[in-house]
């Protein structure tokens, strides 16, 4: 689920130079995580997402489940937004995403695909007006995941504002008809995308989402969360 998603102009190739001045940092520590849940309740509350609370943080289960990894995005050593992408095997089912569409994504589970599943995506409301390519620095981060885990789908769950966002860069397409998001205001429909099948034609169309494997290895492979997927099973991925 998302905060504001669409950026007011399109990201070209000259976005692209904006990686430099980023820094994607894995919440490990207590004051790295009150920081993230402080963030989306600033974001939430700005989007008319949830309501006013006492703890003004938003947090839930999720945020400690074995295969989550949640991400702050600095920009000039500023955190701007924030995403937890969690990576969703036979053995490891565990978001929000997950179980509110488990009746379509169990029994695809069940036959042995992997999702990866971006959720708690939101940005500080005046970073975004300040960073328009936000969203696309900030979901990179699901890219990068599908191909470092070899997902075979990209799964998002949107309301029906920022669905021809995911359209247009993920080339996702909604499977499910909307659902109401517990703890949050909105309903959201399921997206999803064959990452393996679609992989060259948003490259081509969004450079900015290419990586390297030391990129990847840096993002996923640090701290306590190691590889999901048993490495027996991941097949070399062309690097680009």
């Amino acid at each position: 689920m998302e905060s504001r998603a669409e950026p007011r102009t399109p990201l070209s190739m000259r976005g692209a130079g904006i990686l430099d001045r980023v820094d994607y940092r894995l919440v490990e520590s207590p004051e790295d995580r009150d920081a993230i849940c402080a963030l989306r309740y600033k974001g939430y509350l700005y989007g008319g997402l949830i309501s006013e609370s006492e703890s003004q943080r938003v947090t839930d289960p999720y945020d400690d489940a074995p295969n989550a990894w949640t991400f702050g995005v600095y920009v000039d050593g500023e955190l701007c937004s924030s995403l937890r992408l969690h990576v969703l095997t036979s053995d490891w089912r565990m978001s929000h995403t997950g179980d509110l569409f488990r009746d379509v994504l169990y029994p695809r589970l069940d036959r042995g695909e992997v999702f990866v599943d971006p959720c708690r995506f939101v940005a500080d409301p005046e970073k975004a007006k300040e960073f328009p390519t936000l969203p696309y620095l900030t979901l990179r981060l699901a890219y990068l995941a599908c191909e470092h885990f070899n997902a075979d789908t990209g799964l998002a769950a949107v309301r029906a504002e920022h669905q021809a966002f995911y359209r247009r860069v993920f080339l996702h397409e909604p499977i499910t008809e909307p659902r109401r998001a517990p703890n949050l205001h909105i309903s959201v429909a399921l997206m999803t995308s064959d990452f393996r099948s679609l992989r060259e034609r948003v490259l081509t169309r969004f450079p900015i989402m290419r990586s390297s494997a030391l990129e990847r290895r840096m993002l996923f492979e640090r701290g306590q969360r190691q590889i999901v997927r048993p490495p027996a099973l991941v097949p070399s991925v062309a690097q680009s």
